[in-house]
Order: structure tokens, then C-alpha cells, then sequence
């Protein structure tokens, strides 16, 4: 494991979206991924914003990843090209659609789009925390384990969603019905979905 120095040491800054962007124009096929120095908001440093780093992946076939604490003024943010069949969020897919509305999207990121519309993906994109309802399947299993219906009902808004996600992310209906299983019975015996 990378210590937080050594990857703050060899981060990219990237001081706009065009700056970016040159970079993934050159890099996008050729690397595995890199971290990215990110001056937080009112810091006084420019830097690429959140909104303009989602842009300019999303044009190239990449995606965030892991996010850690940097400084006072950075933090660091892990990007990579996307992987097969991984995920797409609903956010995502709405940007993704307005890029290319706009003429901005790149060769490698429509040809990710293609893949997951292709295989299903693209449809199956799960919803923000906002805007992502109880599943039919979760409201039935929680109505018949009293006990895990109401350590779900004391769940926050963030370990609820967790619960949500980990079942609208599931690869196969199998996959879903084992995780649901899983929930539940964790839940059942007070302890949060992991």
C-alpha cells in the first residue's frame, strides 16, 4: 500500500480542464491510471474543478476512484480508465449524454458508451442517493425481519443508500437476491451493510 506522501509526492495538478484534457488525449490508452493533486474549493490555487474533472473523464472512457486527504489546500483524487462492465451512475449517464449533445464527447468515451449500451449498462445505471427509491424486494424482506426493519428504519440517509447501492449494483438477479439475503440477515443482528 502506497503511503499518502508518496502518492501526494507523484500526483498530476492539473491546473484546468484544458489541462486535463491534454493529458488524457495523450494518456487515456497507455496508462492504468494516476492521482490527481485537487485544490479544494476558496483555496486560492487554480485547479480543475469536480464538475470539469467529471467532463473531461467521462469524454475519455475514465472514472473516479478512491478519494484521501492531502493538505490544507489539496486533496488527492485516484482516476482510471474505466473498467469492462463496471457500473454506470444515472448521474453519468445524464452527463455523458449532455457531452455529447454539446459536441464534446471523445472517441474513447463513446466507445464506452457503446459497450455499455451493448451489454445493458447503460440502462441498468443506478440513481443518485437523491433520487434512489426502496426496491420492492428490500421493502418485502424488511416487512418480514421485524428486528432488521427497524435497525434499517435508524440507519442515516448515507448507510440506507449503502443498502440500496450494493443491490442496484449487483451483476445478476442471483447476485441481488444473495446480497439482499446478506443485508438482511446482517441488519437482523444490528450490524451495518458493508
Amino acid at each position: 500500500m502506497t503511503s499518502t506522501a508518496g502518492i501526494r509526492e507523484n500526483a498530476e495538478t492539473f491546473t484546468s480542464a484544458a489541462h486535463l484534457e491534454d493529458w488524457l488525449a495523450e494518456h487515456h490508452a497507455d496508462s492504468a491510471g494516476v492521482w490527481m493533486r485537487i485544490a479544494k474549493r476558496n483555496s486560492g490555487v487554480a485547479s480543475v474543478t469536480v464538475d470539469e474533472y467529471t467532463d473531461a473523464l467521462l469524454c475519455y472512457g475514465w472514472i473516479t476512484g478512491q478519494r484521501k486527504s492531502c493538505d490544507e489546500v489539496y486533496y488527492l483524487q485516484r482516476i482510471t480508465p474505466r473498467r469492462p462492465r463496471s457500473v454506470w451512475s444515472l448521474v453519468n449517464v445524464e452527463k455523458a449524454e449532455a457531452l455529447i449533445e454539446e459536441g464534446r464527447m471523445r472517441a474513447p468515451g463513446l466507445a464506452e458508451i457503446e459497450a455499455a449500451r451493448a451489454d445493458g449498462r447503460w440502462e441498468a445505471a443506478y440513481p443518485s442517493q437523491s433520487r434512489a427509491t426502496m426496491p420492492a424486494d428490500l421493502a418485502e424482506a424488511l416487512a418480514a425481519d421485524e428486528v432488521a426493519g427497524r435497525f434499517y428504519a435508524g440507519l442515516g440517509r448515507s448507510d440506507r443508500y449503502l443498502v440500496l447501492l450494493r443491490l442496484m449494483t449487483a451483476p445478476s438477479p442471483e447476485v441481488r437476491a444473495a446480497r439482499l439475503d446478506r443485508a438482511v440477515a446482517a441488519m437482523a443482528q444490528g450490524r451495518k451493510v458493508a
